[in-house]
């Protein structure tokens, strides 16, 4: 199924604008909506983030991944920030979709992000399940990235430190919002279903951290292992099976209502897929994305309204010769189709009345291969004006239109 991302930005507790992604399927409606929590010093455009969201909004779960702040593209200080203002963030995030959208039923959180949605879920009234990968149970864990530089930063005040080959600058203020977190105590209150996600080979957050957290939970929680995934979960592989064991998961504790059956035969449904024109048109279990070109506009992710009307008289054009040539056995090899459409005014048409009438003009070009006589390429082209959208578009066509609430 394809998905749609739509850009979603939110102010924090701090009046800091956040910068977040909105996943969703690109057809049909929206079955629940999940929030996602980034590791640490990650953006929403980790793989890890990226694919699982996706992979959700294929199944119908609408999903809002964003930058905490001071990173990627929202506003504020990373400096100055540490785990309690992570918690902060998704709180504010929670209440910016439960206003623009709808409230999360499901937040999924990797590495420290999963700390930090354990910590939030008793905040977010919606909330009924939560989600950890690859998370420590401790927050006090993430700290130990700062090596040598964590007793420079306690006697500084501040100091630059190098997180996964990037500098950010750390201050002391950071180190004490991240210290001191009672998560045993907020794991075992939790009162939410809970699924924790771990690869036994994690070498960033080990094993343990996730038995910790199982223990200190109580039921309903599971637990699934991610085998030798590593903790940035880079491979694809693990991403989608992580998504698909989630979606599996959580219909046991979210409502979700059965997706959007696909369109019947003779049925087509077409809604925006983001872009300034683009449309996703859905036909039977087939979709096909339409747009303009980059000139007018568009961003040519696919033909146009034209594009596809003249693609319809040619397929049908093909596909009827052929059925004929079968039927009456004429050694049709194969068949081709070119059109093209224009608009011209026909000043010497006949019935013009007194102003010049616009005509629409198709040219279609069939090319017939095969060891053919005369009288079987004259029938060949007597099919070719009878085929069923042919006769369509040369009759009187009446549009009736519906309004829908």
């Amino acid at each position: 199924m394809h998905t749609i991302s739509e850009t979603f930005e939110f102010p924090n507790a701090r009046g800091d604008m956040l910068a977040g992604s909105y996943d969703r399927p690109a057809h049909g409606g929206v079955r629940a909506i999940a929030l996602f929590a980034h590791c640490f010093t990650c953006t929403m455009r980790s793989r890890a983030a990226v694919r699982i969201a996706r992979a959700l909004a294929a199944d119908g779960i609408g999903v809002l991944r964003f930058d905490f702040t001071g990173l990627g593209k929202s506003e504020g200080e990373f400096a100055e920030t540490g785990f309690a203002v992570n918690v902060d963030d998704l709180i504010a995030a929670a209440r910016a979709l439960a206003r623009d959208k709808a409230p999360p039923a499901l937040l999924i959180g990797h590495s420290l992000g999963g700390a930090a949605v354990l910590a939030a879920a008793s905040h977010i009234d919606s909330v009924k399940a939560v989600v950890t990968l690859g998370a420590p149970f401790e927050t006090d864990h993430v700290l130990g990235h700062l090596g040598e530089t964590l007793k420079v930063i306690e006697q500084e005040g501040a100091a630059q430190v190098d997180i996964g080959g990037r500098p950010f600058t750390v201050s002391k203020s950071f180190l004490d919002a991240t210290r001191g977190h009672d998560q045993r105590t907020r794991v075992r209150d939790l009162r939410k279903a809970l699924l924790v996600m771990h690869s036994p080979t994690d070498q960033i957050v080990g094993i343990e951290n996730a038995a910790d957290i199982f223990t200190a939970a109580r039921h309903p929680k599971s637990f699934i292992s991610l085998d030798d995934a590593d903790h940035l979960l880079m491979r694809a592989a693990d991403t989608d099976y992580a998504a698909g064991v989630i979606t599996s998961w959580v219909q046991r504790y979210v409502d979700l209502p059965d997706a959007d059956v696909a369109t019947e035969e003779g049925e087509v449904r077409v809604e925006p897929a983001g872009g300034r024109f683009t449309q996703a048109m859905e036909a039977g279990t087939h979709r096909i994305l339409a747009d303009e070109p980059e000139r007018i506009g568009g961003s040519d992710l696919g033909p146009t309204p034209y594009d596809l009307l003249l693609g319809a008289l040619g397929t049908c054009t093909n596909m009827t010769v052929r059925m004929i040539a079968n039927k009456e056995k004429i050694p049709l090899r194969s068949v081709s189709t070119r059109l093209t459409h224009s608009r011209r005014y026909d000043e010497d048409c006949e019935g013009c009345m007194d102003a010049p009438r616009r005509l629409e003009t198709i040219v279609r070009q069939v090319t017939f291969t095969g060891d053919l006589d005369p009288t079987q390429r004259s029938r060949l082209a007597e099919i070719a004006d009878k085929c069923p959208v042919h006769k369509t578009l040369t009759s009187d066509i009446t549009i009736e239109t519906d309004i829908l609430d």
